[in-house]
This record gives C-alpha cells, sequence and structure tokens, in this order.
C-alpha cells in the first residue's frame, strides 16, 4: 500500500541479522522467490481449464491466466537474474537447504500426517514466519505456506492453488485500485494537493501548534481524494515540514504526527483498504465510505487534541534569532509564503487557487454514496477532473511525468493484487484445514461474549497489521472473522471500520510497522529518532479505537 516498488518485503527481522549473513539472507530469499513462482502450478492448471469458455466474450479462460503465467515467468526470471549477482557459496548453502526442507518435508509425510491441526502451526507460523523473517516477499511466504501445507498433509491438487488466487484477482472492483493510486499520484504532479495544503495552512497556520493541525486536516482533506497513503504523505511534507522546522519543530515529532495522520486516513474514503475490505467480506462498499467518516473524525480530534497540549509546553514560533542555524539554512518552499500574515486579497487569491481540488473529495463522496456511480468509475471520474484541472486551470502539469507515474501505478498495482492472491489461496486452505469453524467456536464459548471477541480482534489486527502489512491480513483473516462476528450480533460495517484501523495501528507503529518507515522515507528521518515520539499520538489513536469500538453509532449513523 505505501511502496512504489512492487517487492513487499517485510526487512524489520531482517535488519537484526549481522552484516555478514545479510548477503546469504538475500540469496536465500531470491531463491525462494524463484523456485516459489507458480509456473508450474499455473501450467497444470491452464491446461485443465482449456475446455472452458469465458460466458459473455465466449473464448477460452486460459486466455486470462496466460497472463498469470507470463506475470509468474518474469517474477522467476528477474530472481534468477538477481541469483546471478550473489556469491556461489551462498547460492550453493541456499540450494542444499532448501533442498533439504523440500525433500525432508516430502519424505516425512505420512509422518507429519499423525500431527493433525499441527501441521497448521508447522506451515503457518514455523515456515511463514521464517520467509518473511529473511525477507522473502510477503506474497511468496503466503504461497510457500500453502503449497507446503497443501502439499504435505493433503491430496488436494496443487494446481488449486492458481485457481483460488484467480478467484481473489478477478472481482471489478478491484478495478479502483490502479486508478485511485494513479489519481494520488496526479493530485501531486497538478499542484492540487499543495493548495489544498496551501489553504488550510493560511488560516490556522500562524497559530500555536496551528501547523500540526494543518498536517492533521491536509492528510484527512488529501485522502478524501487519493486512494495511495505514500502519494498523500508525499503531497503533504514538502509544503508544511521546512516551515514546521523552521518554527522549532523537531523532525521526529513530525514524523510520529505524519505517520499517526497517515493511520488514521485510511478510514477515509477512497481508501483502497475499504474497497478492499468490501471485496473480500461481501460489504457494500458505499456503506464503508459513509461509516468510515465519522470515525476518522473522532481518531483526527485525538490526534489535535494531543498536539495542542504538547504546544502548550513549548514555543512554536521561534523568533529568528534564536532559530538554529541548521533549520534557517533549509531551502524555502514556495508555498510558503502563505504562513505570514496577509491581507483579504492574497487570501481571496489561496481560497480561489485551491478551490477546483477543494471539489473533488466532495464530488468523490457524492457520486458513490448517491448511487451516481460505483467507487470504480468514480475513480475515472476523479482522473479525468484532475487532469482537466491541472492542464486547463493550474497549467502546471507536465507531460513528461506521465510515463513514471503508470509505470509506478502499474507496480504497485501489480504488488498489491499479488498479495490479494496470495492470501485469498492461503485464506482457502485455512478454511479446508478447519480453521475457520475451530476458530469460531472458540471465540463463540469465550467469556465476555462480543466484548472480548472485539478486544481479540483490535489485539489480533494491531499484530497483523505490523507484521504482515495492510491488505494481506485484511484478505487472511477477514473471511474467517466476519462471519463469527455477525454470528455474535456485530454489525459488519462497525466492525469493518474497527478493523480496518486497528490494521493501519499496526501497520504505521514502530519498531516494525512498514507504514512507519514509508513515513520516514518521505520524511527524511531516521527510524530510530521517530519511534519515541510516535507514543502520545498511538495512545491518542488507541484511545479513539476504543470509543469508536464501544460505541457502533458513530461507524452506522450515516448507512
Amino acid at each position: 500500500m505505501l511502496y512504489a516498488g512492487g517487492d513487499k518485503t517485510l526487512r524489520g527481522v531482517a535488519n537484526f541479522l549481522s552484516d555478514p549473513a545479510c548477503p546469504f539472507e538475500l540469496t536465500l530469499h531470491r531463491m525462494m522467490t524463484a523456485l516459489g513462482n507458480g509456473d508450474f502450478f499455473a501450467t497444470s492448471y491452464f491446461g485443465q481449464e482449456a475446455i472452458d469458455m469465458m460466458p459473455a466474450l465466449q473464448i477460452p479462460r486460459t486466455v486470462d491466466l496466460a497472463g498469470v503465467i507470463v506475470g509468474f515467468l518474469c517474477i522467476a526470471m528477474s530472481a534468477f537474474m538477481r541469483l546471478v549477482a550473489s556469491r556461489r557459496a551462498h547460492v550453493c548453502i541456499a540450494l542444499a537447504l532448501l533442498a533439504a526442507l523440500i525433500g525432508g518435508g516430502w519424505l516425512a509425510r505420512d509422518a507429519m500426517a499423525i500431527l493433525g491441526n499441527l501441521n497448521l502451526v508447522l506451515d503457518f507460523v514455523v515456515l511463514l514466519g521464517a520467509a518473511i523473517a529473511i525477507g522473502v516477499p510477503i506474497a511468496f511466504a503466503f504461497g510457500a505456506a500453502t503449497v507446503g501445507y497443501l502439499l504435505v498433509v493433503t491430496h488436494v491438487p496443487l494446481s488449486i492453488v492458481i485457481g483460488q488466487m484467480t478467484d481473489g484477482m478477478t472481482n471489478l472492483v478491484l478495478l479502483a485500485i490502479p486508478m485511485f493510486v494513479l489519481l494520488g499520484l496526479l493530485l501531486e504532479a497538478t499542484g492540487i494537493a499543495r493548495r489544498l495544503v496551501e489553504l488550510i495552512a493560511m488560516f490556522v497556520g500562524r497559530t500555536r501548534g496551528g501547523l500540526n493541525v494543518v498536517l492533521v486536516a491536509a492528510m484527512f482533506l488529501v485522502s478524501g481524494i487519493s486512494g495511495s497513503k505514500l502519494a498523500d504523505m508525499a503531497a503533504v511534507t514538502p509544503v508544511l515540514f521546512p516551515e514546521m522546522e523552521r518554527r522549532g519543530q523537531q523532525r521526529a515529532e513530525m514524523i510520529a504526527l505524519l505517520a499517526t495522520s497517515a493511520a488514521m486516513a485510511e478510514l477515509i474514503p477512497p481508501s483502497l483498504v475499504l474497497i478492499i475490505v468490501g471485496t473480500v467480506c461481501n460489504l457494500s462498499i458505499q456503506s464503508l465510505f459513509i461509516g468510515g467518516l465519522m470515525p476518522a473524525v473522532v481518531a483526527s480530534l485525538g490526534l489535535i487534541a494531543v498536539t495542542l497540549l504538547r504546544a502548550r509546553r513549548r514555543s512554536e514560533r521561534a523568533d529568528a534569532t534564536t532559530t538554529s542555524r541548521a533549520a534557517a539554512a533549509l531551502p524555502v518552499h514556495p508555498a510558503t509564503a502563505v504562513f505570514e500574515r496577509g491581507h483579504g486579497a492574497r487570501r481571496w487569491r489561496v481560497f480561489f487557487a485551491a478551490l477546483p481540488g477543494l471539489v473533488l473529495p466532495f464530488m468523490i463522496r457524492y457520486f458513490v454514496v448517491e448511487g451516481i456511480t460505483t467507487a470504480t468509475e468514480v475513480s475515472t471520474v476523479g482522473i479525468v477532473y484532475t487532469l482537466a484541472v491541472g492542464i486547463l486551470v493550474h497549467r502546471e502539469f507536465n507531460w513528461h511525468k506521465l510515463y513514471p507515474m503508470l509505470r509506478e501505478t502499474a507496480v504497485l498495482t501489480g504488488a498489491i493484487m499479488l498479495m490479494i492472491a496470495m492470501a485469498t489461496a492461503m485464506s482457502w486452505a485455512l478454511t479446508q484445514a478447519g480453521f475457520a469453524s475451530a476458530l469460531a467456536r472458540m471465540l463463540e464459548h469465550a467469556p465476555g461474549g462480543k466484548v472480548t471477541f472485539m478486544a481479540l480482534s483490535i489485539a489480533l489486527f494491531i499484530t497483523l497489521g505490523a507484521l504482515l502489512e495492510g491488505i494481506p491480513a485484511i484478505v487472511l483473516f477477514g473471511p474467517l472473522l466476519f462471519p463469527i462476528a455477525l454470528q455474535l450480533h456485530i454489525d459488519g460495517i462497525h466492525y469493518a471500520i474497527v478493523v480496518v484501523l486497528s490494521m493501519s495501528i499496526g501497520m504505521f507503529a514502530p519498531p516494525i510497522g512498514v507504514g512507519y518507515y514509508g513515513a520516514c522515507a518521505v520524511g527524511k528521518c531516521d527510524p530510530d529518532r521517530g519511534a519515541t515520539a510516535m507514543l502520545p499520538y498511538l495512545g491518542a489513536l488507541l484511545a479513539a479505537l476504543v470509543v469508536i469500538a464501544a460505541v457502533p453509532w458513530l461507524s452506522t449513523v450515516a448507512v
């Protein structure tokens, strides 16, 4: 969700490895990526589907599956090309370890079948955790755990994994993902996001703690247009951070507020996570878009309250004579002129410059809520509107940026879709293994009923958000837990909002939340410096989460 690259890898654990081990760890995870791609299974499934025809187009379904085979082949070629650059000794050792693991598992099939449900722990905890720890991309770690379980414990043909993957990727609603990613990139390229930030900063930027309020409000507003949190943070940071640092703000404090604001903004439509939750859990995306607004307001008010309380303990308006030499040497962003007090004419100029962009988030929400367009269609409307404003009104769009934006959109969309596909297959395997029914029975009979279930869900998704990133956690456990929530008479929309915010808190929480490292990369800050500053803001989000979980009305009042 945050990275522009397709290698969605959790490196929090791998970074603790010593330097001599890192090349070997890299070699091993590249080899697992190369060997773990699904070309063999896809080819087998390709043959099975050759006689099946698409009902509308009357063409073989193999045309659709050909893209999966080509994609896996490209991934395998890329991984093998990287292996060529690795040391031969590391490749040999990694190959021997993988051969021993695969061969040992195959030879011990009969013995492992006796272990019963303990195989779930071995494959989906031990094997999956080890793969993630050495840096294997999350999608391939899911695939390795799924194939390992099916191969050793069951007699299910492995080609069914490809069938489950294609089922996970073929929902029409997922077409909104590349559109909203591209829309987020266009907001920055056309200058719309910058002008929205300038408008907010002009009115409250000069008050004590005002720039912190501007940061939270800007993330709230910009996230109402874009579906990509990385694009949102990249649009807000260059406008606000230079001026905030000139006023004496610490970079770590700014990163902490940026990261927690991005976590809050996952509730704001058109959030990609809300779209994916609606898709995999059969919930109305329109209702999710409406239900996320009030909880987002509660969370943002909590962040604003904390930042205003902290502003009382320090003076943000540092005099020019007391400003540090390093801060004074910072480059001045053109937008910083709006932070100075000006006459009414300047305010009106800033307002009218931001007005076309100000219309966009309200237009997107109105079109979806009123049923004029679907979530997929409104993303296309937003792209056309943004291009028209950038070209005809602001005249700021550089056509040379279009190809890099399309490339970044394709790479990020491919990474997201691959994770959805692999997580769908793994979720199916867990369901077939009886894990879902066992989990349902355990939670149904847990003391405390729905209160205990909600508390366990919050703890689970905070942990999963930190370990697996957001989308895999939702796709993997959403179909398992949402039916249980409905059995306990918990509203589906309310539960979805609680789950998304819990996952977001985990994803943006140090020391291993990948969203936190994305915020540090955008804000150019050492991750070690910002971890302590995150604590009060994470506390505010957790308090808001408890309120939202305890008061279903906040999520369902407008639905």
